[in-house]
Order: C-alpha cells, then sequence, then structure tokens
C-alpha cells in the first residue's frame, strides 16, 4: 500500500454535509500504517455522533474492500473547514480561511454577547478563531473576556505589528486594549475606519479558519470600511423577536446584500424567559427570528433565551460557553457554531469549483 493507492481509495468516499469526496475536499488529514494497522485522520463538517459514525463505516468499507489484507482500520475525524473563495478585492488576511462579521441593524440586541460566545464555541469545536472588537466607540470586547492588558508588539520587516491578545483559545482585538479605562473614544467616522483597518492589516493573526467582527450597531462608516476593505465570507445578523428591531436587522441584511456580502444566518437573541415551572415567556414577542429567516430563506442559526447567567458570565469577564460549557446555553451556542461552520462549508464549496477546493483544520 502506498498513499498514492489510499488516496485514490479515499477519493470514492463522500463526505456526508458536503457531498463531495475527502480528498478533493483536502480533508485528508493524517495517515499511520503499523504493520497491518491503519489509522487515517479526516476533516468532517458535522462532529454530530449519528453523522460521525455512519461516516466512520463508510469509509472502513471503502477501505476494507480496497485493502483486504489489513487487520485493522480506525478512521477518526476533526472538524473540517473549507477556505474562502478568493475575489477580485486584495484579501490583506492571507492566513485567515473565513472572515464573518456578527451585526445587527440597532444596538442593544446582544450582539457581542452573541460574537463573543459564538467564538468561543467554534474555538471549542476545534477550530481556530480571532475576534476583533470593530466597535470602536463602545468595545465590550475586554470587559466580556475579562482582558486588562496591552497587545504585544513585534518587529516585521522595517514595521512594528501588534500581537493579538489571546484568552479562552481566542486571539482578540479591541481598541478597549490600547486606551486607558475610562476613556472615550471621540473620533470621526474616518479615525474609526482607520483604527478597523489597522486591526486588519496591523496585527498578526496568524492561522484562523474564523475571524470574527463584532460590528457597531447600524450600517454606516464601519460596515462599508469592512465590507470594502476585505472580501467577507458572510455576515450573521443578531436580532430580537421585536418588530422595531426585526425592522433594523432587515436593514442590515440588505445593507449586506448590497455590498454583495451573503448572510450566512439569523440568530434570535433573548428569544424567551423560562419561568420556574419550566414554562417559556416571550417577553418580546415570538417568532420574529424564523419569520425574517423565512423571508429572506436564510438559516435561522438560533434562539438565545433571555437569562441572568448570560449577563452574569459576560460581567464577570469568563463568558457562559466557557464559565459553564455543560449548561443548556452553552449548548444552544455550542449548536449554533456548528451550524455556522456547516453554513460556511456549504457556501464555500458552492461557489468554487471541484479543482479549487481547499481546505482544513
Amino acid at each position: 500500500m502506498n498513499e498514492e493507492k489510499l488516496k485514490n481509495s479515499l477519493s470514492k468516499a463522500v463526505e456526508p454535509v458536503l457531498k463531495k469526496d475527502y480528498v478533493t475536499l483536502g480533508f485528508l488529514k493524517n495517515i499511520s500504517l503499523n504493520g497491518k494497522k491503519l489509522t487515517v485522520t479526516l476533516g468532517i463538517s458535522d462532529l454530530s455522533s449519528e453523522i460521525v459514525s455512519a461516516a466512520k463505516d463508510h469509509v472502513a468499507n471503502i477501505l476494507k474492500k480496497d485493502f483486504p489484507e489489513l487487520h485493522e482500520v480506525n478512521v477518526k475525524f476533526v472538524i473540517g473547514i473549507t477556505q474562502q473563495k478568493s475575489s477580485g478585492k486584495k484579501h490583506t488576511l492571507s492566513g485567515v480561511k473565513n472572515t464573518i462579521a456578527i451585526a445587527s441593524g440597532k444596538g442593544g440586541v446582544g450582539k457581542s454577547t452573541v460574537a463573543v460566545n459564538l467564538a468561543i464555541a467554534l474555538a471549542k469545536a476545534g477550530a481556530k478563531t480571532g475576534l476583533i472588537d470593530a466597535d470602536i466607540y463602545g468595545p465590550s470586547i475586554p470587559i466580556m473576556f475579562g482582558v486588562n492588558q496591552k497587545p504585544g508588539l513585534v518587529q516585521e520587516g522595517d514595521k512594528n505589528k501588534l500581537l493579538p491578545v489571546e484568552k479562552f483559545g481566542v486571539k482578540l482585538m479591541s481598541i478597549g486594549f490600547l486606551l486607558e479605562q475610562e476613556t472615550a473614544v471621540v473620533w470621526r467616522g474616518p479615525m474609526a475606519s482607520s483604527a478597523l483597518k489597522q486591526f486588519m492589516e496591523d496585527v498578526v493573526w496568524g492561522e484562523l479558519d474564523f475571524l470574527l467582527f463584532d460590528m457597531p450597531p447600524g450600517t454606516g462608516d464601519i460596515q462599508l470600511t469592512l465590507s470594502q476593505t476585505i472580501p467577507l465570507t458572510g455576515a450573521i445578523i443578531v436580532t430580537t423577536p421585536q418588530d422595531i428591531s426585526l425592522a433594523d436587522a432587515r436593514k442590515g441584511l440588505i445593507m449586506f446584500d448590497r455590498v454583495k456580502v451573503p448572510t450566512m444566518g439569523i440568530i434570535e437573541n433573548m428569544s424567551y424567559y423560562v419561568n420556574a415551572d419550566g414554562k417559556k415567556d416571550y417577553i418580546f414577542g415570538q417568532g420574529g427570528g424564523m419569520k425574517m429567516s423565512s423571508e429572506y430563506g436564510v438559516k435561522l442559526l438560533g434562539e438565545i433565551p433571555l437569562t441572568g447567567i448570560i449577563r452574569k458570565c459576560g460581567d464577570e469577564g469568563i463568558p457562559v460557553t466557557e464559565n459553564m460549557p455543560d449548561d443548556y446555553v452553552s449548548q444552544i451556542f455550542r449548536n449554533i457554531a456548528a451550524d455556522t461552520i456547516k453554513e460556511v462549508n456549504l457556501k464555500n464549496v458552492s461557489s468554487k469549483s471541484e479543482s479549487d477546493v481547499i481546505i482544513e483544520i
């Protein structure tokens, strides 16, 4: 047996979500042959137990049939993440596979809370993840991650660059790391846009599968700067069930559509409150996110409840996905992260020819 024959065999095995073979997808991670024992590690878009179990049987049966001399075949899976297709825009983040804006049309919908917990959930799923606090005027990342330190500096050529702060497995950058506490950012739009560009171009991000942007509310300078500076993989719109929030969320979705940035999904925050008796109280209305999802043909990634746990963990600087990983709220964020990975992979593969689908973790 040689590697070429093994690849030919694995080219018959189809990844269950993307419906393409593992070799074409670049999801062949590792091969280990010890005598008559073969271990193959592959990437997969969905690590749920049922999907993985069926995929293991599928791959193992193909390998056993093609190599009957083997006494043992072990198939292992890790998360597999595809790379965004290059576009006409100059990509200043060469090591970053995918860039996603976490946005809303208005403030107060819990966008930063969603961005922070989604970033941690992606990292826990096995994705190399970074997060930029793009809300220059109201940075939340330092408080929610409990970070009180300045980024490091490194020399690259004749230029000094910043090293992102890393916590809970996520690489971070925020204007809040660079200013004294209680200092207000009193800048005009172009200065804020310039700061965002520096966070992209003058920070050593390294290799990342996802770089998330916690966007400010609205559809102004920062949103336009981001969408025009780099090729965004997509946007995730955060809303609450209220009609006023949905109206502004629609504006955000339409804005991204106009600048050719696809919306990967919608997250409804503060969807309901769970009473002591276990019944759900839909304080801000019900079904708004689902209605918007149906209206625009965009996946509803999840509905996050209104609970003091999320607020308390964020205020203490240890987000709920890190502080209470077994809580049902953390499970909701894990499900959102899993669906985000699948949506990104499907989008990337559908926009590529088979010859240029490359990827990994």
